[in-house]
Formats: C-alpha cells, sequence, structure tokens
C-alpha cells in the first residue's frame, strides 16, 4: 500500500467531481490504477469495514437545520398576495 492516504483522497475526489476514473487529475496518479484499487478493496471488504466504523460513531447532527438560514419565497409564509381578493365568511353570497 504506496499511500493510502492519497488512494482514499483520490476516491473521495471522485464521486463529489463525478467524473469516471481516468478523468482524475494527475496528482492522484493513473485512474485505471486506482479504479483498479479501489475494486480490490471492494472485492476484499475493506470499504465495508470502512463504513461500519465510520458509522458505529456516526450521529444525526447532520440532519439538525437552522431555519435561520432557510430561503423561503414570500408566499410561502402566507403573506398577503398582490390583488387577491380578500375572503368574507357568511353574509350574503357567500358560501
Amino acid at each position: 500500500a504506496r499511500n493510502n492516504r492519497l488512494f482514499v483522497d483520490a476516491v473521495l475526489y471522485r464521486y463529489r467531481a463525478g467524473i469516471p476514473w481516468r478523468d482524475l487529475p494527475e496528482r492522484f496518479g493513473d485512474g485505471i490504477r486506482v479504479h483498479r484499487r479501489f475494486s480490490r478493496w471492494a472485492a476484499s471488504g475493506v470499504w465495508a469495514r470502512v463504513f461500519a466504523a465510520l458509522s458505529a460513531d456516526a450521529d444525526d447532527e447532520y440532519a439538525l437545520l437552522d431555519a435561520t438560514i432557510v430561503r423561503a419565497h414570500q408566499h410561502s409564509a402566507g403573506a398577503p398576495q398582490k390583488g387577491a381578493a380578500t375572503r368574507r365568511s357568511g353574509g350574503a353570497g357567500g358560501a
């Protein structure tokens, strides 16, 4: 194992960028070799062990959401619309 960190960085880069293995930047080495190593790790269960170790320490922090940073369209907050007729309850002609 020459450089596991560089290899894992290459795998993460490839999936984040959504590119084929052959299009990996040169700093990661030959994309075909990186893919071959990725496949060997998958076949031998290395990735399964990595994900199991990471999920054992996982919490739901990533799912928390601070609503102060969420932008919503003005109508989603119930703001009155321009030129919209107001509904009256009861009275003549009301349903």
